[in-house]
């Protein structure tokens, strides 16, 4: 526990892992501020004094998470020919349910003001599902370019599928619901073939 008058580094992302470890382990029902600070191992009122309120709390953790898919769905400018395409891919997509992404979604929408907030930010040029999908779009080019896909591949629209079924699986999965995982590599196999890596 911080005592009082101590910083605490890094504490949104100490208040963002906690979160998500309780809706992991508890399910978004057990999430509160107080059970975010108590599982953070901090003050009592660190949640408040960095936003303004539990809804702002939950709509910045949403937006944190989309931003660092977004970053790493840029990232794969970097694998253009590199490893196998399915597993680039996998790796940013699935990125979107790491760590209780479905159900911090759905308390998110489950929470008029925080989904309002989250909106407003994506509105405004947040990160979210678009840029996911202009970056999956870029890199489908690039690998089309190279051979390592088939030359009739439909780029945008390919990345349009599978970020637009992952966040149709993000946004109706539920505790104790199927792994979205295994349907995201069917798809992923299927719309650009599961070649070796070169």
């Amino acid at each position: 526990m911080s005592p009082r008058g101590v910083a605490t580094p890094d504490v949104r992302e100490r208040l963002f892992a906690a979160a998500e470890r309780i809706v992991e382990r508890d399910g978004p029902g057990a999430l509160t501020s107080r059970s975010v600070t108590t599982e953070a191992g901090c003050a009592k009122g660190l949640l408040h004094a960095h936003f303004a309120g539990f809804d702002e709390f939950v709509a910045e953790l949403c937006l944190d998470r989309f931003a660092r898919t977004a970053a790493r769905a840029r990232a794969l400018a970097g694998a253009v020919g590199r490893g196998t395409v399915a597993g680039n891919l996998d790796a940013v997509v699935l990125a979107l349910f790491d760590s209780g992404g479905p159900a911090v979604s759905g308390l998110a929408l489950a929470r008029p003001a925080a989904a309002l907030r989250v909106r407003e930010a994506l509105e405004g040029g947040a990160p979210g599902f678009a840029a996911i999908e202009e970056a999956v779009a870029a890199y489908l080019e690039a690998e089309r370019r190279l051979g390592r896909v088939p030359a009739s591949l439909d780029a945008a629209t390919t990345a349009l599928a599978l970020v637009g079924t992952s966040h149709h699986l993000l946004m109706t999965a539920w505790p104790g619901s199927p792994d979205p995982r295994p349907t995201v590599r069917r798809l992923v196999t299927a719309l650009v073939g599961p070649e070796e890596a070169v």
